[in-house]
């Protein structure tokens, strides 16, 4: 090898315009397939191989139900939740007017089937207490219904002051109501009228239970050529929220979430100051290169190079793969930081060989005599520790690290053709002082006289970085890699807090109806599960029972209910109903608690009466604007008919039903389900129910497993495969073991500082680890080999210098992905800067200090 390597910079100098002719052919014929043939896959599903049991289920389950696939989720919030329910209607209807940007929207429990037998899919003791409360409240009901305007609430509270007076109404089952009345009456006798819930008021267990915000689920548009394929549709959809009026006032509000955004936005955030970081990352190794080899005529052959190397790797890519991914998309930055190393290593020690050899010809091959060897092996054994991923089921992993361990071979062919080629053209001059650092000589010396006392510190760091080891956390959850500050993030974290809004929930399929309903009751058993929804809940039990109570209190309310023509809302009306509702409360006031709403009410009836007509009548309108439409509503619920598989709404059943008959059931769990460890009990505890599942929480936990199989997995092929080629390279058991020892030593620091940093390993920044592998054992090998061929001051060599340098730039590149505004990207820049600064501590103190204590061998 070492032969074949000075014979091929021998002849690529002397054929320099040939070579370098023949690379630019090859570049640019490469680049050109990769214009036409390299896309970009944007599906994070596809980071995993299909052939795993749970891609296998997850495919089968996102066949059985697409709808629920490649969403965008408006959230919608106002001040009410009548405005909540209007706003979403129009963003709906805009939406569905847009069949540019959207194939489809829909509003979840919406429609008839909510609205007339929506009371019976609640619990039958929950139902009675709701129609109990209704009934009683039918005098306040008959009234409203009379009079649905602001003069026929102002009466309606008349009636409750009367009822005081006559010692017949006990307020405090209606304190929580009197209290948003009084609020309401405040507000608008303020000259600042807002609009009532009346769903509240009226029925304001059901209204709990619906939460404070609606959803509208849009499947967009998608342009898969894009980095950003829903970004035509979600800039539509802000567009769309912008024109609403409710927005535009400011009383509600649009954001959304979902796959597609989150998915967009990671990939804006990975390309978000990637040109600049590039710019600032070329300009510091372009700084870096002056330093190490001080000539304009070694630094622009090195850029040249690794240039070359870029592009012949990202053909190859175009060419073997076809696409790159989330992960993938990395090996650009990745090649930088690891291909210059080998450049420089040449440079360096050209420069070294020129100080005693003047002729440029015999120096270069000196040099290739000198270096060549050790780069092969530094490339080889990195590109191992890229391609040891490959055979994992982690696709996204595996193909970065096809693509950038073919590309460490490239970088290498090109230091020992390309470069020498273009130093030819170049020229670089002789050199007449020594190569190398004086601190380094003092460093020699420090580590010869105390080596024993340094590996013994070594010693001790070395059994705190395995118990750092063995305490490393692992984060599984995916929405930790993400820009916590971009808008579907944000809209995430918001429903985050309530167990019904919780992105993290588990799937299973029953075959039929009543085995879906014994699996609710054992997942509701469980302590980590807080709701359970399947097919079967829409098809509630004790329908005759429930049907009963409704009927009987459609009869009571009928009367109170029965549309009439309300007479004509006047300033003289609603003036004269409040100064009576004011005086009759004034009367009573005495026998209410001091704290009781309805002083206060009576206190804000004073005021309105006194407002003028144009106040008065937007006073009215706003606090009546929802009435009309929730007594209608109550009125459609007391309408119930029996609900049965056969009249299930067509939208409705495909969400919960196959054609099969299996019913799906959803699991939802805690709110401590949210940290990565409830997440993995939350799965574990309903696996044992049934043993395959489906949903987000599922597949969430399933792919941290694959992430550290495919992990151990990689580490032990790199490092069987290290240890194989250290062995032909080297030839001596004891110089393999001394690198892999330093290697060794190299990983355990590492985590030991990313246990001090606080860092936890995640599915982005686990592959820093592997490479560590690759990284480190260039490092090692280049001291190895140098006191393996008699060497005796390794520290103040062209060789440590040629590595101070290269760890710079290399932790410059590294350093340009800890900026990025990805998270996940910017954890593994994170944790190959650390890991980088481990493997300097050891190749600079721990490995010099070990081999000056052991006898040489010649």
């Amino acid at each position: 090898m070492r032969k074949l390597i000075m014979t091929l910079v021998a002849r690529s100098r002397a054929h320099a315009f040939a070579v370098i002719a023949l690379y630019l052919v090859v570049i640019g014929l490469g680049l050109a397939y990769a214009r036409g043939h390299l896309g970009i896959d944007t599906n994070t599903d596809h980071l995993f191989a299909r052939d795993l049991p749970w891609r296998k289920e997850q495919i089968v389950f996102n066949k059985a139900f697409p709808q629920f696939n490649d969403l965008i989720v408006a959230v919608v919030r106002d001040e009410t939740p009548e405005g909540a329910d209007a706003t979403a209607k129009a963003l709906a209807a805009g939406v569905a007017a847009d069949k540019t940007n959207f194939k489809d929207v829909s509003r979840p429990g919406t429609g008839r089937f909510y609205r007339n037998d929506g009371l019976l899919l609640l619990p039958q003791a929950q139902l009675a207490s709701l129609l109990n409360s209704i009934v009683t409240a039918q005098p306040f009901l008959g009234q409203l219904s009379a009079d649905p305007s602001a003069a026929g609430l102002f009466k309606a509270l008349d009636l409750m002051a009367v009822g005081v007076g006559a010692g017949q109404a006990d307020l405090k089952p209606y304190d929580a109501q009197l209290k948003s009345f009084r609020t309401a009456l405040d507000e608008a006798a303020a000259g600042h009228p807002k609009p009532i819930s009346w769903q509240k008021l009226l029925t304001p267990s059901v209204s709990a239970q619906q939460g404070d915000v609606r959803f509208v689920l849009i499947h967009p548009v998608l342009d898969h050529g894009t980095l950003e394929p829903g970004g035509a549709a979600t800039a539509a959809l802000r567009r769309i929220a912008a024109t609403l009026p409710s927005v535009k006032a400011g009383s509600a509000t649009v954001n959304y979430t979902g796959q597609i955004p989150l998915s967009d936005e990671q990939f804006a955030s990975l390309t978000q100051g990637m040109v600049l970081g590039l710019v600032i990352s070329l300009s510091l190794i372009t700084l870096w290169l002056i330093l190490a080899v001080r000539s304009w005529r070694m630094i622009v052959p090195i850029l040249i190079t690794l240039v070359a190397g870029l592009g012949l790797t990202l053909s190859f890519a175009a060419v073997a793969i076809g696409t790159l991914n989330l992960i993938s998309v990395a090996f650009a930055i990745l090649f930088v930081g690891l291909a210059v190393d080998f450049a420089i290593q040449f440079c360096v020690r050209l420069r070294d060989v020129r100080r005693r050899i003047d002729d440029p010809v015999l120096a270069m091959v000196g040099a290739a005599d000198e270096a060549g060897t050790q780069i092969a092996l530094a490339s080889v054994a990195t590109a191992c520790g890229f391609l040891a991923f490959a055979p994992t089921s982690f696709i996204g992993v595996a193909e970065l690290g096809e693509i950038a361990g073919i590309g460490m071979l490239i970088a290498f062919f090109c230091t020992i053709t390309l470069l020498p080629a273009l130093l030819a053209l170049t020229r670089p001059r002789g050199e007449v002082e020594r190569i190398g650092f004086p601190l380094g000589d003092w460093g020699d010396h420090v580590l010869k006289r105390h080596g024993r006392p340094v590996l013994a510190v070594f010693g001790i760091l070395a059994i705190a970085g395995i118990v750092s080891v063995a305490t490393v956390r692992f984060d599984a959850n995916p929405l930790d890699t993400q820009n916590p500050n971009t808008e579907a993030m944000r809209t995430l974290k918001t429903l985050l807090g309530k167990a019904v809004t919780n992105p993290f929930y588990v799937d299973a399929l029953a075959k039929d109806l009543p085995q879906a309903r014994v699996l609710a009751a054992k997942f509701a058993k469980l302590p980590e599960v807080s709701q359970v929804i399947s097919g079967a809940t829409f098809i509630p039990t004790h329908q005759t029972a429930k049907l009963a109570m409704i009927q009987q209190t459609q009869g009571i309310l009928a009367p109170s209910l029965a549309a009439g023509t309300p007479p004509a809302v006047t300033p003289a009306r609603l003036r004269a109903a409040a100064a009576k509702a004011a005086a009759e409360i004034a009367t009573v006031a005495a026998k209410l608690p001091k704290t009781s709403p309805l002083i206060g009410i009576g206190q804000a009836l004073d005021r309105l009466k006194a407002m003028p007509d144009d106040k008065l009548m937007t006073a009215n309108a706003a606090l009546v604007k929802y009435l009309p439409g929730e007594l209608t509503r109550l009125n459609d619920a007391l309408s119930a008919q029996r609900i049965t598989a056969a009249n299930l709404p067509p939208a409705l059943k495909a969400d919960w039903f196959l054609p099969d008959g299996r019913v799906r059931v959803q699991v939802i769990p805690t709110k401590a389900a949210q940290s990565s460890p409830g997440l993995w009990k939350f799965v574990a505890a309903t696996q044992k129910v049934v043993p395959v599942v489906a949903g987000p929480a599922a597949t969430t936990v399933a792919t941290a497993k694959t992430i550290l199989g495919a992990f151990r997995e990689a580490a032990a092929l790199g490092a069987v495969a290290i240890a194989v080629i250290l062995m032909i390279f080297l030839r001596s058991a004891r110089d393999s073991a001394l690198v892999v020892l330093t290697l060794a030593l190299s990983a355990f620091l590492t985590a030991l500082f990313a246990r001090l940093a606080g860092m936890s390993l995640d599915y982005a920044n686990i592959i820093a680890l592997p490479l560590l592998l690759g990284v480190g054992v260039s490092f090692n090998v280049y001291f190895v080999m140098n006191w393996r061929a008699g060497m005796k001051n390794l520290l103040g060599s062209a060789t440590a210098r040629a590595v101070l340098f290269s760890a710079l730039t290399t932790g410059t590149a590294f350093g340009s992905l800890a900026a990025s505004h990805d998270r996940g990207t910017a954890s593994l820049g994170e944790l190959l800067l650390l890991s980088l600064l481990a493997v300097l501590i050891a190749t600079f103190v721990f490995l010099p200090a070990l081999l000056y204590i052991l006898p040489r061998r010649e």
